[in-house]
């Protein structure tokens, strides 16, 4: 029998009602040792730190990018300054040579101060003056190139430095994603059919309770709204991932992680936003539940640890969770945080039509792990 994949519960207070241990939903494990309702919850604890520790990685992941970009920027000037330092210092090596030979025009200047004729005197010390600033910019310019060389070898060390510190911290940022999935997998791998199919009907009715709680409750407008052409472009290329897997740490094209869809949709339409769901809710202008537009972004949990594109009506496009795919799910799939506005300063579209969704957008699980153990590197 193939494992069917968890489903979070989708707000704490549901998931406070519906998770609570009794004897109508309580299958204990053999030896007695914890509920089915104890284990969901477990579960969804380990599946959040698994996706918190993806969101740190992806953080990583970007600032590394940046560290590289800056430690080839450096690398690029370095080569530069290098190359005119040794011009400079091959200019200062032909000087100190006129010099030592008596052909540079510094003794025939003394020469020129005892000429009878002060008129012609005075127009080659002009010459002379001209060539003795030559000289001297010549040195200026060896020991300014040296400083600036030096300071830039200071420089693209410390980025080296920074982008190597940064490196180790991404591989442990990795080893903690891949410890977090293993351990849902073990605990999955533990689990009989019953409790299994126990696991799946407490999930189903919890999501089925909490959309149904949210949406009696107000918080959405009865109104839809219209995108802006920006955020149109950006929900029909979410759209488009529809079936495509979750991997994490992955922006396409033919994988996506939560943030990874949401920030590759919006930058496909040609606006840039940030890549972790914690920077997309730090950073983007927020905006009510009740003024939701399709291509608004939703966060979910405490620690803005997810998140979704709003495709309308209550709905959302996603990549939920390891072992499940890109797919339409009720806005309540998760404790719901906010909203953020890519583009607040975008004014809606006119003759807006919602995105065609292709056949079973809304199947599958929201959240789950495949069985076949952690993903590797991506």
């Amino acid at each position: 029998m193939s494992v069917r994949l968890v489903r979070w519960v989708c707000t704490a207070a549901v998931a406070g009602v519906l998770l609570a241990p009794g004897p109508a939903d309580a299958v204990p494990e053999p030896g007695g040792e914890k509920s089915v309702a104890e284990l969901l919850t477990d579960l969804q604890a380990l599946y959040q730190e698994a996706e918190e520790a993806t969101e740190t990685y992806n953080a990583t992941e970007e600032e590394l990018k940046e560290r590289r970009k800056e430690a080839e920027a450096l690398a690029k000037k370095l080569a530069t300054a290098r190359g005119s330092l040794h011009s400079s210092r091959v200019a200062a090596g032909r000087l100190a040579r006129e010099q030592y030979q008596g052909r540079s025009e510094i003794s025939p200047y003394v020469r020129l101060l005892l000429a009878r004729d002060p008129e012609h005197a005075l127009d080659q010390g002009r010459v002379i003056l001209r060539a003795a600033k030559k000289q001297e910019a010549t040195v200026d310019r060896l020991v300014g190139d040296e400083k600036k060389a030096d300071g830039l070898a200071t420089e693209a060390r410390a980025a080296l430095d920074r982008q190597m510190g940064l490196a180790e911290r991404q591989k442990k940022d990795r080893d903690a994603v891949q410890k977090r999935l293993k351990d849902v997998e073990e605990l999955l791998a533990s689990l009989t059919a019953d409790q299994l199919a126990e696991l799946a009907r407490l999930e189903d009715a919890g999501m089925a309770k909490a959309q149904r709680s949210f949406m009696a409750s107000g918080a959405l407008s009865s109104v839809g709204r219209s995108p802006s052409r920006v955020g149109d472009a950006a929900l029909s290329y979410a759209v488009r991932q529809i079936g495509k897997p979750y991997v994490w740490g992955a922006e396409g094209p033919k994988a996506f992680d939560c943030s990874g869809l949401t920030s590759q949709a919006w930058a496909h339409a040609g606006q840039v936003i940030p890549r972790t769901s914690q920077e997309q809710w730090a950073t983007l202008p927020r905006v009510p539940l009740s003024e939701l537009r399709p291509g608004d972004l939703v966060v979910y949990f405490p620690k803005a640890t997810h998140v979704a594109m709003y495709l309308g009506d209550g709905m959302v496009v996603q990549a939920p969770r390891p072992g499940a795919r890109v797919k339409v799910s009720p806005i309540a799939a998760n404790p719901l945080l906010g909203a953020v506005r890519p583009d607040p300063g975008a004014g809606p579209m006119t003759g807006y039509r919602a995105p065609e969704l292709p056949a079973g957008a809304l199947d599958g699980g929201d959240t789950g792990y495949a069985a076949a153990g952690a993903p590797g590197d991506e």
